[in-house]
């Protein structure tokens, strides 16, 4: 039977396991890849000027990024996990005005996180670790992506939530997959063609804002006609009719993810302060390394997205033995892929890092010492892929669930009480290599946490749903 001869309901709740899981991971799998090839094109194109000072640029940039992923979590993850729930708990009068404050909700946190990066831009590039050498770069890019397009990306990725978690997964994919292969096209065009040399961060900053505001308008679209046959809807009168408890369960679940990411970016701005403190050199090959690393990565967040409507629909539904299943299934696959990622990272560090640097153009004896630096770093910090879905999968479970406590206390242990520590103890036990290892040590610790936290979070849900 062809996925287009399911309804959402069977989909979710009776389909086999296996199938389901297909279903709905393949296209957030596919749509994660891609939207990463999306984020990685910039670097992979600067890098081909040779420039160790605008690949260490991106690396900042990167992290203002992340944080406005974050804050798309709050309504994306937020307001997908309480329309699937809804669907699944038979209320689907509820799910419309979840859906309605999370679209509105997401344009003005948008509007707002972009106005701020404008005003404190120099600063906050400061804060971050940018040089003299650096700043240029990083403020031009900032202010093309993140001030002028940051409400169609942040909107966009809020959108391909919504639309995901109503079990319009392939839409979803589609319109993240379609501005990333743009984004790829338009890169070198505006960077080698249409701008002066010299000008290669600006030209991918075009690309990347153009990209992102045409991938909106698809979303918008398919997010619209979606709402013909869904509890999708789009008018700001569903948002007047939200009751309080309606808020309160959308930003439960949306805080903690939001939190989560913007813990695991809080890391990253204190492991960037780290490797800019060492040198340009050190920053710029932990940027390329952090690029490379979320590959597997992006293949994990995927499988879990996939899998988070399934465990939230059976979880109100009172399914528990489905929902036990679904987690088992897609923990066996992200552990093996994992798995794989490590052997070829160990093998293939050398050739997977200079893709996005060449020790051939620009300051060839800087990007050499980059790339050495960035070699030694995926090779460790790699370790870490397998561990880091099961930290993954148990917060996705918990968030479909509601459960909104144990997400958060995962999220600070994990990334404020574990990683910064360990982080900071290795960096000054170690130099550059303590640095690298802090993210496997940590992310094991959490790990064992999580699943603990998990299998509380899933005791509770089934007595108090009986």
């Amino acid at each position: 039977m062809k996925r287009e001869n399911y309804s959402k309901d069977e989909l979710f709740g009776s389909v086999p396991v296996g199938e389901a899981l297909r279903i709905m991971a393949v296209p957030t799998i596919i749509s994660q890849m891609i939207n990463l090839i999306y984020n990685m094109v910039d670097a992979f194109y600067i890098g081909r000027t040779g420039n160790a000072y605008m690949m260490g640029a991106t690396t900042l940039t990167l992290t203002m990024v992340m944080m406005s992923v974050a804050i798309s979590n709050l309504f994306g993850i937020g307001g997908g996990s309480q329309v699937a729930r809804m669907m699944g708990a038979g209320r689907p009068e509820e799910a419309q005005r979840a859906s309605a404050f999370s679209f509105w909700g997401a344009i003005a946190a948008a509007a707002l996180y972009s106005a701020l990066i404008g005003i404190f831009l120099t600063p906050i590039l400061r804060f971050l670790g940018a040089s003299d050498d650096t700043i240029g770069f990083a403020s031009g890019y900032a202010l093309i992506v993140i001030v002028i397009g940051g409400i169609p990306s942040l909107t966009s990725l809020v959108l391909a939530q919504l639309l995901r978690n109503a079990g319009y997964s392939g839409k979803a994919s589609i319109g993240l997959s379609g501005g990333g292969i743009l984004n790829a096209v338009l890169d070198p065009l505006f960077m080698f063609v249409l701008l002066p040399r010299g000008q290669e961060v600006i030209g991918a900053a075009i690309a990347t804002a153009l990209s992102n505001t045409l991938a909106f308008l698809y979303l918008l679209i398919a997010y619209i006609r979606a709402g013909k046959t869904s509890p999708l809807r789009i008018s700001p009168s569903y948002v007047r009719q939200i009751s309080r408890a309606g808020v309160k369960s959308i930003l439960s679940v949306g805080v903690p993810s939001a939190i989560l990411t913007a813990m695991f970016d809080v890391g990253n701005i204190f492991l960037n302060m780290l490797a800019a403190a060492h040198n340009d050199m050190v920053l710029a090959g932990i940027g390329i390394v952090m690029k490379v690393e979320r590959i597997p990565n992006a293949f994990n967040m995927g499988l879990c997205q996939g899998m988070m409507p399934i465990v939230a629909y059976n979880y109100a539904s009172g399914d528990h033995d489905r929902m036990r299943e679904v987690i088992r299934t897609a923990r066996k696959v992200g552990l093996t892929a994992s798995g794989c990622a490590v052997v070829l990272f160990s093998v293939f560090a050398s050739q997977a890092v200079r893709l996005f640097l060449s020790t051939s153009a620009g300051d060839a004896a800087r990007a050499l010492q980059t790339v050495t630096y960035a070699a030694v770093f995926l090779r460790i910090r790699c370790l870490a892929s397998p561990v880091q879905f099961l930290n993954y999968s148990s917060s996705f479970c918990m968030q479909a669930m509601g459960d909104g406590k144990r997400t958060i206390l995962h999220a600070v242990t994990r990334n404020i009480l574990l990683y910064l520590p360990i982080l900071f103890v290795f960096d000054r036990l170690f130099g550059e290599v303590g640095m690298a290892a802090g993210l496997p040590v940590s992310e094991v610790l959490s790990a064992f946490f999580a699943m603990w936290l998990l299998k509380r979070s899933i005791e509770q849900g089934r007595e108090r749903l009986g």
